[in-house]
């Protein structure tokens, strides 16, 4: 058996640009002594992911959450939004605190993003939106989607909070539907520490945005509707470009990463790699198997439980489902028996510690710590010994 790590493996940890680079870059904030309220380095930051993204419009907030609160917000919709309970609490928070009520669809057992092919028979008069979430860096089947909400007058929304920089058949991830949220809290691929961001096609939404964002206010002694603070200050957007010079970077070490996980994993029974994406396809955010207890002989909750013994620290990522919260019980559209593959997928499914500083050697002895728990189950006392670094 492989001994335990001498410090833990977390799940992640953030990508940090060097101290120097940022406090050089403060020195500018602290010279202009504007530090909120759509600052230079905000204004430089939106026009770099502007670029970076390939969008057309960008506006920055303080996290993602508010981002999609005040998205919604800004679309005026009313009644019922069918999304997936297979996601972050917050995607369906943002729907509560719009006053929109969720209609959970079941997901797709390869992708586990929402099953396309079930959402129409979920369509009722109340039905204003469809809110979809690109799971693990896994896109929607967009054009599905799309064909439904044109045919039902729908607008659709993203959750890209795990799909940073990717892209389908070569187009932006955010060119697809009416809205993408985007996260930048630390444990993403890109972050500002805490921060997120709307990208959107429409220009009447960028003023409508701006003044959701601040207050409502559109002069020193105007308020025109009711808004937040959910503004980004220049402090995060220093830390978003510095960090996003740094970005590809830590995308060639974690392609690096997956592809050593990929191989010394393929001959474990039981566990199946849910984001298999490449390249530009891909955000390079998490990544993640499935562990199928039949085969492996052992539950994810007993692997997961087992890795913190190495001090290896994975995360049981959707869990619970968002259809479970006590809040939801009384839809119809959150019974058990409306959700199996949900029901059943968030049982199987585990994050692995992923990240650019994560070592080579490091990957390899975790899915070595996999592989002896699944043969010391089976009383085996042989095994592979080959270890595969690239």
């Amino acid at each position: 058996m492989e001994s335990s790590f001498d410090e833990a493996v977390l799940i992640t940890r953030p990508l940090l640009p060097t101290l120097q680079d940022v406090t050089s870059k403060l020195s500018e904030v602290w010279e202009s002594k504007w530090i909120t309220n759509n600052g230079f380095q905000h204004q430089r930051l939106e026009s770099e992911l502007k670029s970076y993204l390939n969008v057309e419009y960008i506006s920055l907030f303080t996290n993602g959450t508010l981002a999609l609160l005040l998205g919604l917000k800004s679309l005026d919709l009313k009644g019922e939004v069918i999304t997936t309970p297979f996601t972050f609490p917050a995607t369906v928070q943002a729907l509560d605190w719009n006053g929109l009520t969720p209609v959970f669809c079941d997901i797709d057992p390869e992708t586990l993003t929402i099953d396309a092919t079930k959402i129409e028979s979920l369509i009722t008069e109340k039905t204003c939106a469809i809110l979809g979430v690109h799971v693990f860096g896994n896109p929607c089947d967009v054009e599905k989607i799309k064909t439904i909400a044109d045919k039902y007058h729908l607008k659709v929304i993203y959750d890209g909070a795990h799909t940073f920089g990717a892209k389908i058949d070569g187009k932006p991830i955010s060119s697809f539907g009416d809205m993408t949220m985007f996260s930048f809290h630390a444990t993403k691929l890109f972050n500002t520490v805490e921060g997120g961001a709307l990208t959107f096609k429409d220009e009447k939404l960028v003023e409508k945005l701006n003044l959701l964002k601040n207050f409502g206010l559109a002069g020193p002694e105007e308020v025109v509707l009711s808004g937040l603070n959910a503004k980004m200050n220049e402090i995060q957007a220093v830390i978003g470009l510095e960090v996003l010079k740094i970005v590809e970077q830590e995308r060639q070490k974690r392609h690096k990463i997956k592809k050593v996980y990929e191989q010394n994993l393929a001959h474990i029974p039981g566990i199946r790699i849910l984001t298999n994406l490449e390249k530009d396809c891909s955000s390079y955010q998490y990544f993640v198997i499935e562990i199928d207890e039949l085969k492996y002989g052992e539950s994810r909750d007993w692997i997961h439980e087992e890795l913190k013994k190495y001090n290896v620290y994975t995360r049981k990522y959707f869990y619970p489902l968002c259809s479970d919260f006590q809040w939801y019980q009384h839809l119809k559209s959150a019974q058990f028996s409306n959700l199996p593959v949900a029901q059943k997928s968030v049982k199987k499914v585990l994050s692995m510690p992923y990240y650019g500083e994560l070592d080579l050697k490091s990957v390899v002895k975790i899915c070595r710590i996999i592989e002896d728990l699944y043969i010391s189950n089976l009383g085996i006392t042989q095994k592979n010994t080959k270890m595969i670094l690239s």
